[in-house]
């Protein structure tokens, strides 16, 4: 099937109502019948799952599924820096003069991904991004890439266009298209963002430090900010959040903050492994 086509079709189909049906088949009963079938059709690896397959009540409870103890551990060195997510580095790099690379010859702005807030916007000019695909057989949880405290968050209503490559490459502005659910932190890697982008049959992204945050809402168009006052420290690898039916996590970074590993795009990352080190 030609790419343009399949464009065409993502552009006319009701993307966000289509999540959300889906959303709500993963959650039915019926759904556990699909299991056998989502586990051949995306070679996941079962292995290291917290229960046996024959457990999950659902689909969307297989879909976010915790893994076994100790199944990511994380480097104890509180100066390392770690992927928050099973993934694949689709690009990284500076922001130099506010843009960021979405694809190969096209690119995005930063003010346009943080919806506006010019505050935000300057606190990561010209600092470090890297864009982590979450591909359907990963592990879909969400954790934190340092130590710090959540000070703020954005939800930024929008359309769910697919994140996978297909997507990435012709869909320009993508990531300033889709939804999308930010999470600022005071850490001690300075400054950081962690923006979750959602895609088509992304039900909804869930947060742990809010339990009242719900994404993919009919109708939504206001961008909702919140702040938070807890000086509650998460430890690095705690549970952030998950995608209930995966995405794209961004990490935004600020200049002179770190120094970063040998990364490269299509590099495959697991939620635990060093992506960096804090210079201060």
């Amino acid at each position: 099937m030609k790419e343009g086509f399949v464009l065409g079709l993502m552009k006319v189909i009701p993307k966000k109502t289509v999540s959300r049906w889906m959303g709500r088949f993963a959650r039915s009963p019926f759904s556990r019948r699909m299991i056998p079938y989502y586990i051949r059709r995306f070679d996941v690896d079962v292995d290291q799952a917290e229960k046996p397959v024959s457990e999950y009540r659902t689909l969307l409870e297989f879909f976010v599924r915790k893994l076994k103890n100790g199944a990511r551990p994380v480097p104890e060195d509180p100066r390392l820096i770690i992927s928050p997510v099973d993934c694949c580095i689709s690009q990284l790099g500076r922001i130099e003069n506010g843009v960021l690379i979405q694809a190969k010859g096209v690119t995005y702005t930063l003010n346009a991904l943080l919806g506006g807030d010019q505050e935000k916007t300057e606190s990561f000019q010209e600092g470090f991004f890297i864009t982590m695909y979450l591909s359907p057989k990963d592990y879909h949880r969400i954790h934190m890439p340092v130590r710090g405290k959540v000070v703020g968050l954005s939800y930024i209503p929008g359309s769910l266009f697919p994140v996978n490559p297909l997507g990435v490459r012709r869909v320009r502005g993508l990531f300033t298209k889709n939804e999308r659910l930010i999470t600022y932190l005071d850490s001690d890697a300075g400054y950081v963002a962690v923006v979750k982008v959602g895609a088509t049959n992304v039900g909804s992204i869930k947060v742990e430090y809010d339990q009242d945050i719900c994404t993919n809402l009919p109708r939504r168009k206001c961008v909702e900010t919140r702040t938070y006052s807890s000086k509650e420290f998460w430890e690095k690898g705690a549970e952030l959040g998950r995608f209930e039916f995966g995405s794209t996590v961004i990490l935004l970074f600020q200049k002179g903050q770190i120094d970063w590993e040998d990364l490269k795009p299509g590099m495959t990352l697991r939620m635990g492994q060093s992506i960096g080190r804090i210079i201060k």
